[in-house]
């Protein structure tokens, strides 16, 4: 018996959406004792049953093993307080209208959890929250009466990537630790100790990773401020990577180059690595938007222009724009089109629509007039929810059904499944031999071979014609006033 079984830490993750319901099940499976706490009964009450809100690999597994075992939900915060011995804070933290983060639930959490302390406990932000959160929580607590003898309020963020959330919680590529005091910082390195003494990867049912009992996570112990500066700013400078890409791929497009063997060869480079340097419709979900503006605002209100996030943010706008032009470069006019859209969460592996570049180009085509034939394999319900079907907008079961008497396929997202389509099925179907593809998922020659109208991002288009395919690398760059279509 490992000592995390024989003495496991008692638990309470405040928030059950995909940071804290992943938290929560991930802490069960290294061995603690977890309780989820969330403030909407009906969602507590599914959890209870088996209900799994998100779409997340290997979460249902790790839920119903440790269900009423190791891990239980419930509304109940002040008990969870008082049983607990770390506190993880794990609620939404929006944008605002100012870009600013909205820490309004950060707050309602912090003075409930002070109103229910009643001995020594450790506060964990584990939201994604800006530079001095961590001062104000210690406020709040302190003007609810609590000594600071009583808590330390430390910061322990998130790397997660929705839809291998689970992998990166049990494979981490480092577990960051902001404390005050050695108290403190002894809970959490007791708490990850099951992964950075390689314990938890000598079990048989261990969640497979990178990680092994010979390769284990590094913990990095830092002050509050640097570790949630650390969260910001890694989020930052991934959004920058893939707001590079783009603008490489632009030039790439008016000058003839493939984008994909540009980023191969500044991959290969160790300073810059491969991650993140993909070419597509610009990035979404729920943090790198918000993210880089609560960076950017943070860093205003320190006195710091940080112009380069602005560009940053300005290029990922500009990016979508550009894709919608380049399916008007392809069909000329919208109006009356039927088109086949593969793709609704703002990337593939995840039911998240939130921050979606395929929900905005969706939401462009049908105020176009076009008709829209869409599939997506996890998030066709939450897209119902805002844009609910109807005679423009219709949810397909396949990608063929999608595409069948359609002007053209649209690719927006990138599901492994988007990759495998068997193109000699996919151009039976279709009206016309039309693919615009905002991920890059298939091989230019391949698809001209195969007699298909390929555009796609930072690479020449292959226009087809009766049989005949030629290259033109301005294709995708429409122009207003121009009538170019194919």
């Amino acid at each position: 018996m490992s000592e995390t079984e024989k003495h496991p830490v008692s638990i309470a993750v405040v928030g059950s959406g995909y940071v804290g319901l992943v938290a929560a099940a991930c802490f069960a499976e290294i061995g603690h004792k977890v309780v989820c706490v969330d403030n909407d009964e009906s969602k507590i009450q599914s959890l209870q049953q088996g209900g799994i809100p998100i779409h997340e690999d290997f979460l249902p597994e790790l839920l119903e093993r440790h269900r009423n075992s190791r891990i239980r939900f419930t509304t109940d915060l002040r008990t969870a307080t008082q049983e607990a011995e770390a506190i993880f804070i794990a609620v939404g933290t929006p944008q605002s209208e100012t870009g600013s983060a909205d820490l309004s639930y950060v707050d309602a959490v912090a003075s409930e959890i002070a109103r229910s302390i009643d001995g020594y406990k450790v506060i964990v932000e584990k939201s994604t929250v800006p530079v001095y959160t961590n001062e104000w929580i210690c406020r709040v607590i302190a003007r609810n009466g609590i000594s600071t003898d009583h808590f330390d309020v430390t910061s322990n963020p998130e790397f997660l990537r929705e839809g291998t959330a689970v992998v990166d919680f049990l494979h981490p590529d480092r577990i960051v630790i902001g404390a005050q005091t050695e108290r403190a910082a002894s809970l959490l390195q007791k708490i990850y100790a099951p992964l950075t003494t390689g314990a938890y990867y000598d079990q048989s049912d261990a969640v497979p990773g990178p990680c092994s009992r010979q390769k284990t996570p590094p913990i990095l112990q830092t002050s509050t401020k640097a570790a949630e500066i650390i969260k910001h700013a890694s989020n930052a400078f991934l959004a920058t990577k893939i707001s590079f890409i783009n603008a490489v791929a632009n030039i790439c497009e008016a000058v003839g180059a493939d984008v994909e063997d540009v980023a191969r060869g500044m991959g290969m480079d160790a300073r810059i690595g491969p991650k993140f340097l993909r070419a597509g419709v610009g990035y979404g979900g729920s943090c790198f938007p918000k993210d880089v503006a609560a960076f950017r605002n943070v860093a205003e209100l320190v006195g710091v222009d940080f112009a380069l996030l602005r560009e940053v943010e300005a290029i990922n706008e500009e990016q979508k724009q550009r894709f919608f032009q380049k399916i008007r470069s392809a069909l000329w006019t919208f109006r009356g089109k039927s088109l086949c859209v593969l793709g609704l969460a703002f990337k593939g592996g995840t039911d998240d629509i939130r921050e979606s570049p395929a929900l905005d180009i969706v939401r462009q085509l049908l105020n176009e007039g076009s008709k829209v034939n869409a599939f997506d394999p996890a998030a066709e319900e939450r897209t119902r929810e805002v844009i609910p079907p109807n005679a423009q907008m219709r949810y397909c079961s396949d990608p063929y059904e999608a595409a069948t008497d359609a002007d053209a396929v649209l690719i927006l997202n990138d599901w492994p499944e988007f990759a495998e389509l068997n193109l000699e099925r996919l151009r039976s179907v279709l009206r016309y031999p039309i693919v615009v593809d905002g991920r890059n998922l298939y091989d230019p020659a391949k698809m001209a071979q195969m007699g298909f109208t390929y555009l796609s991002v930072g690479r020449p288009a292959n226009i087809h014609h009766s049989g005949i395919s030629t290259q033109d690398p301005q294709a995708g760059l429409y122009k207003p006033g121009a009538t170019r279509g194919f």
